[in-house]
């Protein structure tokens, strides 16, 4: 039945914590990218990136033990690609999961693909009205590589709704992005940067990209 007497069973919580992974969009990411494998010896060679790295876990980190859907806030994720920000939003969704909050992790790309198809429709189905809840309603939103999506007017809506929404509702979102603040004045409505670089607590991420650094290993 999945209780004994009035309290979940542990295997029912299993089931429910497996089914976040899959319903998130990341669960294969979630059993290689944890915050106790992020490596910070990547970032020591230059001492102040080593130092700044070293804050940003330590906040994201605190930020995922304390969550509370109420009170915890936005965070903007900033800086190039390959410095840790997926590994560490693929961390903070995975211990929160874990907690049995309810989270959407997604790529700028996919969300926007969704809001396409069920506006436009295709041929092989898509998202229904009720299935973009998820992207209101979650305890915690995580969008990856905001930037990263064709801009127009239907996208850039799109993105305004959500974020939106979710302020006006006080719901977390996270953001992670490869654009600086200058980038994003220039991509979006004023309406959109206006709500992330007021609403969102930023974290620079800096260093070299790991990824390059793990070839030469």
């Amino acid at each position: 039945s999945g209780f004994v007497g009035i309290d979940m069973c542990r295997c029912m919580k299993e089931k429910l914590i497996l089914a976040g992974y899959e319903s998130s969009g990341i669960a294969r990411l979630m059993g290689e990218q944890r915050f106790d494998n992020f490596r910070l010896d990547y970032y020591r060679t230059n001492q102040r990136s080593y130092e700044n790295m070293s804050y940003v876990l330590r906040t994201m980190r605190e930020y995922a033990e304390s969550f509370n859907p109420d009170k915890s806030g936005n965070l903007l994720l900033l800086g190039g690609t390959g410095l840790g920000k997926t590994h560490l939003s693929t961390a903070l969704a995975k211990t929160l999961i874990d907690n049995g909050y309810d989270v959407v992790y997604t790529g700028a790309i996919g969300m926007i693909a969704d809001f396409e198809k069920n506006r436009f429709g295709n041929s092989a189905g898509g998202e229904s009205g009720n299935d973009l809840d998820r992207y209101y309603g979650c305890d915690l939103l995580i969008i990856d590589d905001l930037g990263a999506e064709v801009s127009n007017q239907f996208t850039v809506s799109t993105i305004y709704s959500v974020l939106n929404n979710r302020i006006s509702l006080g719901l977390p979102t996270v953001i992670s992005t490869n654009l600086n603040q200058t980038e994003l004045n220039a991509r979006y409505w004023d309406r959109i940067t206006s709500r992330i670089l007021g609403e969102f607590r930023p974290l620079v991420f800096s260093g070299s990209d790991v990824r390059k650094l793990k070839l030469t290993e």
